[in-house]
């Protein structure tokens, strides 16, 4: 199993706080020194609602569950992506306690595409945050990384943010092309956007081969790929854009696994599936609890 340098680094410090800023140099690229600074770096919680729930008094319910597990001395900012029709329902019964965000866009501002949704559209009903390249909508819709890179642009063109969902499947994995795949999808889906803009930009790493099976990469092997991934943005913009973007994980994040991922010194939130449509499981996500990597 390939251990990180950060998860090197940890182990040989002993630090039980996953909230301390860290240096540590790289030999994945050698004469290259990282520095991860996760105080800079909030962790990021959101829920992915995806085709759920099924009736509006059922996102009400979930909505108001969700919102009343967020106290204020939360360990993370909270988001949640919800489908189009219950956008404004639980965004007014969010408040200012989380962020409500849209499940996608299409990559065209206007015109004859029927069931298209635009920035602008959601921007008149307050929503200025979406997903873009989820593995979903990569596969079952076919988006292309060319229809994902527009969807991008256009979001962050029109001063919304965005989180760009990359990921290998189980077959990639298995022939060790993660982090080829990454790379690719991730310059392929920020290609266009400015150092500036990426102040908009949130990745979430999302293993297929996690989604909806209950299968986790371990902590190890998660925050191996997020330090690549930030390495990556790192030859892409610079440090000042590498440290500050969060890189969120996505795959059958639970109750059971949140803790040890978060441990992890290049993984700053979750993108969560299942767990976000139970507000309990969620509310412990939220409030995840602070590890020794080291147990």
């Amino acid at each position: 199993m390939k251990f990180s340098a950060a998860f090197t680094f940890l182990l040989l410090a002993g630090t039980t706080n996953a909230f301390v800023n860290k240096q540590f140099t790289s030999p994945s690229f050698p004469g290259c020194t990282t520095s991860t600074e996760l105080a800079a770096r909030k962790p990021f919680m959101t829920g992915n609602w995806k085709l759920n729930p099924q009736t509006k008094a059922e996102a009400v319910d979930l909505a108001r569950g969700i919102v009343d597990s967020i106290g204020e001395d939360s360990p993370s900012d909270v988001g949640l992506f919800v489908p189009f029709p219950f956008l404004e329902t639980v965004q007014n019964i969010a408040g200012d306690k989380l962020i409500v965000g849209a499940e996608m866009i299409t990559p065209e501002m206007k015109g004859a595409f029927t069931g298209g949704v635009s920035p602008t559209m959601l921007k008149s009903i307050g929503i200025e945050w979406a997903l873009a390249g989820h593995s979903e909508r990569r596969t079952i819709n076919g988006e292309s990384d060319e229809d994902i890179n527009a969807q991008c642009k256009l979001l962050v063109e029109n001063d919304m943010n965005v989180v760009l969902c990359i990921g290998e499947t189980l077959e990639e994995f298995e022939k060790s092309l993660v982090d080829a795949v990454c790379e690719i999808q991730l310059k392929k889906g920020l290609e266009g956007i400015s150092a500036d803009q990426m102040s908009a930009v949130t990745i979430a790493y999302e293993p297929v081969w996690a989604i909806g099976t209950g299968k986790v990469a371990t902590p190890e092997i998660a925050q191996s790929v997020h330090e690549s991934i930030r390495q990556i943005l790192d030859k892409m913009y610079g440090s000042s854009v590498s440290e500050s973007t969060r890189i969120l994980y996505g795959g059958s994040v639970s109750p059971d696994s949140v803790d040890g991922l978060l441990a992890q010194p290049d993984i700053d939130g979750g993108l969560v599936g299942g767990a976000s449509l139970d507000a309990t499981s969620f509310g412990r996500i939220i409030n995840f609890e602070t590890v020794d990597v080291m147990a």
